[in-house]
């Protein structure tokens, strides 16, 4: 079949829970793909972060080749020969005692919510049935029941109660706000140490530091959702790093699997996910022998620091070439690493517009809310291969604006 027909049958026979540009991929290789026609595209998105290491990493192939040749799954009735140095090697990579693991990123924000409430009852001593999380405007965690309970994104939120009851939603950025929402009965705040999916927002300086200082005057656990902005996307293993943070609670997921399988994660310590014992929570896949052999490849990659370093580099120069483009089509740039939230002049069209455009000079990137556009390519990007993505940033504005 052709792109027309294979995106017309997608359409037919497929819920309409995504609105995909019209490209169809076939191939890809490092920060590149091929679509079923042959055209080539470079991957500005890299699966939402997950695929930080590139399209077909040949250390994260090889390590997922050879566990399937061996065993892909026991479920977590038996141990198995794999489990045992990921979790290490991925509470090490924390610098926490354990983990506890997932498939998706959602997954492993429900098992953080539930971790957070049976420490609030068992260790602070909440009553029961009273437990409180405190959690931010604009937040991405996931579209699970649970999670778009607390969405103030009307698309994901609306439609969908009733709802979880046990969250207060404050200004993401204000440390003040958090400070006046906790009382006897909260057990954690969670929040993104970059807010993704609401245009690459960054907190101001000293915010993460003022949560964590806070949280830890306040007997409350500081749960950091890092699924996209950690493993090495800004130019640090954690967004955390860049204040140096560590929360009580880190949750993993995306490029934990390489771009190759599912894979998430909490990690924290024993005095935190200790609570939870046998029949209390999990999961047929988590912690499988593939995912499990992918995960240790991941973190073998991070222990280098190449890829953190690599992501620091290009990520300034990337920002100083869209920095540029501000009065030029650009209202704002931000983010950090190899990740950019670009603001396009409304006036020139939405964010799908600018997308589409950068579709026909071969970039793929992908929009956000009103004329927002996302940039997050592999981090084993070249140089050359921004300055190019950029360029053609700069032709599509300037063909929306003569349109």
């Amino acid at each position: 079949m052709n792109a027309a027909d294979l995106i017309a049958l997608s359409e037919r026979r497929s819920a309409h829970n995504y609105h995909p540009l019209p490209v169809v991929i076939q191939s890809a290789e490092g920060a590149w793909v091929t679509d079923v026609e042959g055209r080539r595209y470079l991957d500005c998105l890299a699966g939402y972060s997950s695929l930080n290491f590139g399209h077909g990493n040949p250390v994260i192939l090889a390590a997922a080749r050879e566990q399937l040749d061996r065993l892909t799954l026991t479920s977590r009735a038996f141990f198995h020969d794999r489990f045992a140095e990921f979790a290490a090697g991925l509470a090490d990579l924390c610098g926490k005692d354990m983990i506890l693991p997932m498939n998706t990123g959602a997954e492993a924000v429900e098992t953080a919510i539930k971790v957070a409430r049976k420490w609030g009852y068992e260790v602070k001593g909440v009553p029961a049935e009273q437990a409180n999380i405190i959690v931010m405007e604009d937040n991405f965690h996931g579209r699970t029941t649970t999670i778009v309970s607390f969405s103030t994104d009307p698309d994901a939120h609306d439609g969908f109660g009733p709802y979880t009851p046990g969250f207060r939603v404050v200004k993401y950025g204000s440390a003040e706000a958090i400070g006046e929402a906790i009382d006897e009965n909260t057990v954690a705040v969670l929040l993104e140490p970059i807010q993704g999916e609401a245009g690459v927002l960054v907190p101001p300086d000293g915010y993460l530091r003022a949560v964590r200082d806070l949280c830890s005057e306040r007997g409350v656990l500081f749960i950091a959702d890092e699924i996209q902005s950690g493993l090495g996307r800004t130019g640090h293993t954690f967004a955390c790093d860049h204040e140096g943070v560590v929360p009580d609670m880190y949750i993993l997921g995306k490029a934990l699997g390489g771009g190759v399988v599912p894979v998430s994660a909490v990690a924290a310590n024993a005095d935190v996910l200790g609570v939870i014992r046998p029949g209390q929570h999990g999961s047929t896949f988590g912690g499988n022998p593939l995912a499990c052999a992918v995960g240790a490849a991941v973190v073998g990659l991070l222990r280098t620091g190449e890829f953190q370093a690599r992501a620091r580099e290009l990520g300034e120069h990337l920002h100083g070439r869209l920095r540029e483009l501000v009065g030029a089509g650009v209202v704002a740039v931000r983010g950090r690493g190899l990740w950019a939230g670009v603001d396009v002049d409304p006036s020139l069209g939405t964010g799908r517009q600018v997308s589409e455009a950068l579709l026909r000079r071969g970039v793929l990137v992908k929009d956000t809310h009103g004329s927002t556009i996302r940039l997050a390519p592999p981090i084993v990007v070249s140089r050359e291969d921004l300055d190019w993505a950029v360029d053609q940033l700069v032709e599509a504005l300037r063909e929306l604006r003569t349109a």
